[in-house]
């Protein structure tokens, strides 16, 4: 194609925009609420599996060694544990250092230590976490097997529960990004093609002109396509506020709570946004063309 007749059908495209102000603005109005509803969704459900992950990556074993050891038997526990695979970090917590944690623990109420008169009951301890949480049932089965190993604890049930729960979430986030994308795709292509019908009549009198298909065509790939970059990008102006917002209020809030950090996450989110509608806007133009090529 030459560059010449690209810009007549570009500016072909604008003119119809133009002359066709309210078809337009509720086809953009239509592609900008789709895509802002898109984004949000995808925006939370990405949230909920980083939080997932972050509770994941906080399961642990505490690992807790037999009394009257040798320094060398603790030594021997923690090469064993090095060599296991999926190990992220390894902390030994001597006798004292699990009393100092213990009484931080207890706050005010430190003054019930005096009654062990001076004993310290605890054990010491290695507490390891893991590149793959999945793991800890397994691991804690197999260092309970290790002779210098008194037991093995991870709050099992606790940690179960998390890994079901994080289980659904991306499960379920996955199955409502794809609804909300095949509904988004078919409210748009479906708006794209009324604004077609409501020019069939234009379409025949080009066709009977002698006008070749592909003549037809491209002014309203191209309008197709503005459209869904224009709703696209409102879409995207859009989630990126209403992002922003829920941000500032969480960190005021819910400190605690880990939010995705606004980049490089909403540069992927732009793109897909702009994306859809873009490749919607020009599906959308080359089906509904189809059954008024034809005379």
């Amino acid at each position: 194609m030459k560059l010449r007749t690209f810009r007549y059908f570009v500016k072909e495209a604008l003119k119809s925009m133009s002359r066709n102000g309210l078809m337009t603005l509720a086809s953009i109005s239509t592609v900008a609420l789709s895509l802002f509803i898109l984004g949000v969704f995808t925006t939370g459900v990405v949230n909920l599996n980083n939080l997932a992950s972050n509770l994941e990556s906080q399961v642990e074993i505490s690992i807790y060694m037999k009394d009257g050891l040798t320094t060398n038997q603790v030594m021997e526990v923690g090469k064993k544990l090095k060599a296991l695979p999926d190990i992220k970090k390894i902390e030994f917590v001597n006798k004292d250092e699990a009393m100092k944690r213990f009484k931080e623990r207890l706050g005010d109420q430190q003054g019930l230590v005096a009654a062990l008169d001076g004993n310290n009951p605890l054990p010491s301890a290695y507490v390891i976490t893991f590149e793959n949480p999945e793991e800890v049932k397994n691991t804690a089965k197999l260092v309970a097997t290790f002779p210098e190993v008194e037991s093995a604890h991870y709050g099992q049930d606790v940690i179960e529960q998390i890994f079901k729960m994080t289980q659904v979430i991306r499960i379920g986030g996955i199955a409502l990004i794809a609804f909300l994308a095949g509904a988004t795709l078919f409210i748009i292509s479906n708006t794209i093609r009324l604004t077609v019908f409501a020019r069939r009549k234009e379409i025949g009198i080009m066709k009977y002109v002698g006008a070749t298909n592909w003549f037809i065509r491209w002014p309203f790939l191209i309008e197709g396509m503005l459209l869904g970059f224009i709703g696209g990008a409102i879409a995207t102006a859009c989630v990126w506020e209403f992002y922003h917002f829920i941000t500032l209020e969480v960190e005021n809030s819910l400190a605690f709570l880990p939010l995705v950090p606004m980049f490089p996450f909403f540069y992927d989110l732009s793109a897909i946004l702009l994306g859809v509608g873009v490749l919607v806007g020009a599906i959308g133009s080359t089906i509904s063309l189809k059954q008024y090529m034809k005379v």
